[in-house]
């Protein structure tokens, strides 16, 4: 057997030149293939990770998708709003230990900008239930003397390079303001877009936590309030700024929110809970778990997942066919090397092993390579979807169904060369000897 192997490994590597293409199709199918599973699973436990120990997610109602979606993920166009009797009504309830309402809209550099309570740094979890941790500085105030404080994600003082007690200045809307990375262009987008009459202080820096907070700008609902004081519309007033400082003589008590996280005494007040906002009379409202609305999201977003994973199995069938077509078209040029290993004593069943493991090994190399070109690009490429889409892949063991589609390649690959290793097991030795022209 070790000996059929050696000679399986040296009749591929002389008819390399016609294999190596076969082994870079085969590479780039299995670097798709473990790619887009990697990717798959990546980006769920992402979302599933992003938000843990809420047990509501209330807002106008729409979509649950959509509110998810906007609420916690930053994603997506913004709902309606739900107003903050609304929301004082929940807070009351009976079954309820606390609501952290949220405000979005506004942006910093293509960063979203959310606007919140101190408590929301207390009741805000991710992962397992993980707190949030500051990794420098504090909370902010969330008092007129503090009113102009931020607290910024990890991904947002990295790409920016933001440390304690530097100002900076939100947008009005959500702006991609990608080219400001250039810092000859700072200055340059959306002028009138920008609240640059009342800049904040960044007060603190949160921790990575591999989820949307990394990059949040936070501040207090307060301080949005005074940042469309002169504004109506969606554009400033003319003539009508009011300076930083004179904005604190104003009431900045919000009138209307996004949404609101809220936590139960007890889970099993879940439904009843959500019964209440679901027929609450004042306005049209909806609650989401957000668990059942991560399902409907993979439930929409499977299709595409099957369909991406069947375009990948179909380039590798084309790989493994390639692979087959190879072998079959060399054929005839062997016969006569197959019929002196016939005349040397090897058997039918020898020269059958022979070719079913010479396209093992091409199929071998295929795979590897194809495993080594999939983690190299992941690695390269885990910064840029970690800026841009923040989504960070892990490199971590392989998942099961990744080997299982490793060797589902290898096994597609060993099947094909079961044909021509059974043709070349039918030619006799004087067919061998002497080939029909």
């Amino acid at each position: 057997m070790n000996s059929l192997l050696g000679i399986a490994r040296r009749s591929a590597w002389n008819r390399r030149s016609t294999l190596v293409w076969v082994v870079v199709s085969l590479a780039l199918a299995t670097a798709l293939l473990w790619t887009l599973e990697r990717l798959r699973h990546d980006i769920r436990t992402s979302f599933s990770q992003s938000v843990s120990g809420v047990d509501l997610i209330v807002g106008a109602r729409s979509s649950p998708v959509q509110l998810m979606l906007f609420s916690v993920f930053h994603l997506g166009s913004v709902p309606q709003t739900m107003s903050m009797d609304s929301v004082r009504a929940l807070s009351q309830h009976r079954s309820v230990s606390w609501v952290v309402p949220l405000s979005l809209g506004d942006s910093h550099r293509g960063f979203p900008v959310l606007g919140t309570t101190p408590n929301y740094f207390q009741h805000f979890a991710y992962g397992d239930k993980q707190p949030l941790q500051l990794q420098q500085g504090q909370v902010f105030a969330g008092t007129l003397d503090g009113l102009y404080e931020a607290v910024i994600g990890a991904e947002v003082a990295r790409q920016w390079g933001y440390g304690l007690g530097q100002n900076i200045t939100l947008a009005h809307g959500l702006h991609d303001h990608d080219h400001d990375h250039d810092p000859a262009h700072e200055n340059a987008a959306d002028k009138a877009d920008d609240h640059a009459d009342k800049p904040f202080k960044v007060v603190g820096i949160l921790a990575p936590t591999g989820t949307p907070v990394d990059r949040t700008v936070h501040v207090s609902l307060q301080a949005l309030e005074a940042l469309h004081l002169d504004w109506a519309g969606g554009t400033p007033l003319p003539g009508g700024q009011i300076p930083a400082n004179m904005a604190r003589k104003f009431n900045l008590e919000p009138l209307e929110v996004t949404a609101a996280l809220v936590g139960l005494k007890s889970r099993a007040a879940v439904f009843n809970v959500q019964r209440f906002v679901n027929v609450y009379e004042a306005e049209a409202l909806m609650g989401v778990m957000p668990g059942v609305a991560l399902g409907e999201l993979w439930s929409v977003l499977g299709m595409g997942e099957n369909a991406l994973l069947a375009v990948s199995a179909l380039v590798a069938l084309v790989s493994v066919v390639s692979l087959m077509a190879v072998v079959l078209a060399g054929l005839n040029e062997r016969r006569r090397e197959l019929a002196v290993l016939r005349a040397v004593g090897a058997g039918p069943r020898h020269v059958l092993g022979l070719l079913t493991l010479e396209g093992l090994w091409v199929t071998s190399a295929g795979v590897f390579a194809g495993l080594l070109l999939a983690q190299g690009g992941m690695l390269l490429a885990t910064p840029w979807l970690q800026n841009a889409l923040g989504i960070r892949l892990q490199m971590a063991a392989p998942l099961p169904s990744q080997l299982a589609l490793a060797a589902c390649v290898l096994l597609a690959g060993m099947l094909a060369s079961l044909g021509p290793a059974w043709r070349a097991y039918r030619l006799s030795l004087a067919d061998g000897l002497s080939p029909r022209v």
